[in-house]
């Protein structure tokens, strides 16, 4: 019987809310605008980083579990001096070609793919593209990363070997350079735009479907060739070069690893005593890389949100306050029939959750529809986890409660006497 009384008072206390509201819609508002803004945020940013989270647990996937890397530069967050005691790693010499060949020897690796990046101007006919990203690969391309074909195919050992001037675009390349025309057979120009001084004719043998994602920068053309072909035709500096490392599939990636690294040091002529100087990378410090860039811009939402909660909560503080002076008498006469202090606390807790979780509820609406927007014109595959809508509608309950107490309590120790001569 307590518990159908409690509900009733509950129901109640909702019914008084929203009558509450329409009486005083501008302060309503305000408070109701606070709360979703917090909420939405929440919503949003909570949409996003899970969105991104798949992203790229979906790319390291694809290049498998196990894959590591090899670069000339550790990921590191440095401030270097010009003292050569920091950042001692920018004296690190370029990995070669070679090395990735002599580490392909090795039983523990299945495939070494050599790559570097770099930028060019490419154009077909009267159609330009300013500033495309090019990539060299060895032409095990397809074992290490497989890459989704559209139409035609990749290059082989053969025309890596002897730097071809062959090309393999992505499909964002191709409409914008071929619109509806056949892009197989045919010729364009790329220029360096580090300094070139005309354009290397390059035939596409193949288009690809460049799967859009967060750490890919979205949309982009690119261009795939070989990195013989990147370096000779187009003069990219191999300085830059890394090497992507597949282990076999019966050794462990740490075997793999201390492998590649004693075959490093040994062709370098390296001491124990020395350090390595060069980096290996796995995926798990590449999340935890991105775990503590993107928590730290969480935290940063997260913050942001948490303003507008306060905004709200200090409406709800002059709403209901306003709300206890004006029903005084209406507590006094409650009080007079058998009311008690927890009766008249509850009923004004419940009508400040109710006017939160009614902010929280469109906050989150909102949020909804704009996660499902950056979802279809974004590659970020926003989505609205579970736990968000529930943190979400737990702040907003726990902001009402904490902000609506101080006016529950102030009604609750109301003297009936004085309440009932209050005009």
């Amino acid at each position: 019987m307590r518990i159908v009384d409690q509900a009733k008072m509950s129901l109640e206390g909702v019914f008084i809310a929203f009558d509450a509201m329409r009486a005083n819609k501008v302060r309503a508002g305000l408070t109701i605008l606070g709360v979703a803004v917090g909420v939405f945020v929440v919503v949003v940013i909570s949409a996003a980083i899970h969105g991104i989270n798949e992203s790229v647990a979906r790319q390291f996937q694809a290049a498998g579990p196990t894959t590591f890397f090899v670069q000339r530069y550790p990921i590191v967050f440095e401030n270097c001096q010009d003292s050569g005691d920091s950042c001692k790693w920018r004296a690190n010499p370029p990995l070669l070609v070679s090395e990735g060949d002599a580490i392909k020897k090795l039983e523990s690796v299945s495939e070494v793919g050599v790559r570097a990046g770099w930028g060019a101007q490419v154009k077909y006919r009267d159609r330009e593209l300013s500033s495309v990203q090019v990539l060299g690969i060895t032409s095990n391309w397809p074992q290490l990363n497989p890459p989704e074909m559209i139409e035609g195919r990749v290059f082989t050992e053969q025309e890596a070997r002897s730097a071809a001037p062959v090309v393999v675009i992505n499909t964002t390349a191709k409409e914008r350079l071929f619109g509806d025309e056949s892009a197989i057979g045919k010729e364009i120009s790329m220029t360096s735009l580090q300094g070139a001084q005309r354009g290397s004719p390059f035939v596409v043998v193949g288009i690809y479907k460049d799967n859009a994602s967060f750490l890919q920068g979205g949309e982009h053309p690119a261009v795939v060739t070989s990195i013989f072909a990147l370096n000779r035709k187009l003069g990219a500096n191999m300085k830059w070069v890394g090497f992507i490392i597949k282990p076999s599939e019966s050794v462990r990636q740490d075997q793999a690893i201390d492998d590649v690294i004693a075959t490093l040091r040994g062709i370098r002529g390296l001491r124990p005593s020395r350090e390595s100087n060069f980096a290996v990378v796995t995926q798990d410090k590449l999340f935890d890389v991105y775990n503590k860039v993107f928590g730290m811009f969480f935290l940063v939402m997260i913050a942001l949100s948490s303003v507008g909660l306060l905004v709200g909560g200090v409406g709800v503080v002059a709403i209901m306050m306003i709300s206890v002076t004006e029903r005084t008498r209406e507590i006094g006469v409650r009080k007079a029939l058998g009311a008690t202090r927890i009766t008249i606390l509850w009923q004004f807790l419940v009508e400040a959750v109710t006017l939160t979780a009614t902010g929280a509820m469109i906050g989150l609406a909102i949020g909804w529809a704009v996660a499902l927007l950056v979802r279809s014109v974004t590659p970020v595959a926003a989505s609205v986890p579970p736990m968000a809508v529930v943190a979400a509608l737990g702040a907003s309950a726990f902001t009402g409660i904490v902000f609506g107490m101080l006016p529950a309590v102030r009604a609750s120790r109301l003297d009936p006497v004085t309440a009932l001569r209050h005009e």
